[in-house]
């Protein structure tokens, strides 16, 4: 596959996870997290969790994380990248979120019912339906009292950044989280740094994703992973223009034939487990 840009698409699972989920860049992904939290939370460690995580009993079916953390108080944060607004997509957000939850009960032993807080960050190549109209491109949900619109409970954070719905250019990028969201969402069509973006987390972001540096077994993996990504990009258009899903059942069907993971084939498509076990 001939590859013309000159930093990887974070856009694909390799891309995201070469930035984001190894030991050597976690600097990056705590400086992403304290521009996403703002004021509400400052990270000064993270600690890489196991991304399966499985329930309780044999009944209790698993999740698979694209990240998942924990910092030095011991609080959870899963980190979501998400291509295709898939059906029961709060739900699926919901459902995660429980196994951080329960995973903080002490087996056999007396407990006070006390929580750390549990952050989800849902990095969306989609936006959500709004009916404000506004332009919004992060969305914080929160347990809250109707009535009176007070929070009634604030550790349980789900944010979402919607990426298209980020229109700024170059030079109206003002703080951290405006140079973070701009360079997520245009770093594969860029050939250089952008003049606004040269803080030292920048310069390592963009040292780490030149596509000239990846090691041959890498390169490979990346090749494979654009390549599910270009390809159901033009499916997803397609099918967006006939207003019909047969082109997603079209992806989950050769990424069946072609041995990927079902939860992978989820992301990708947005259809239900359960469907594509049918196909």
């Amino acid at each position: 596959m001939e590859i013309k840009e000159r930093y990887i698409n974070p856009f694909t699972d390799f891309g995201f996870k070469k930035l984001f989920a190894t030991e050597f860049n976690k600097e990056l992904l705590i400086d992403f997290l304290n521009h996403v939290l703002g004021d509400r939370e400052r990270v000064q460690d993270l600690t890489y969790l196991n991304t399966e995580n499985l329930g309780n009993t044999e009944t209790d079916r698993k999740a698979i994380f694209d990240l998942y953390c924990e910092n030095e108080k011991g609080e959870k944060f899963i980190i979501e990248l998400q291509n295709v607004r898939q059906q029961n997509f709060k739900d699926r957000s919901i459902f995660y979120a429980t196994f951080p939850i329960q995973s903080q009960a002490p087996k056999g032993k007396e407990w006070d019912y006390y929580l750390k807080a549990v952050y989800t960050i849902g990095v969306l190549n989609f936006s959500f339906p709004d009916p404000s109209n506004r332009e919004r491109y992060i969305r914080e949900v929160q347990l809250i009292d109707k009535e009176i619109g007070e929070i009634f409970y604030e550790k349980l954070m789900f944010i979402y950044l919607e990426m298209p719905r980020f229109k700024k250019e170059e030079s109206e990028l003002v703080s951290q989280f405006d140079k973070w969201m701009y360079v997520l969402k245009n770093l594969h069509r860029l050939q250089d740094r952008p003049v606004k973006l040269q803080e030292k987390v920048f310069q390592k972001l963009f040292s780490e994703a030149e596509i000239a540096k990846l090691n041959v077994e890498d390169m490979k993996a990346y090749e494979e992973s654009l390549k599910i990504y270009r390809d159901n990009y033009s499916i997803i258009e397609t099918a967006k223009k006939e207003g019909k899903d047969e082109g997603m059942v079209d992806v989950a069907k050769e990424m069946k034939k072609d041995g990927h993971a079902v939860e992978m084939i989820v992301k990708y498509t947005g259809l239900t487990k359960e469907r594509i076990e049918k196909l």
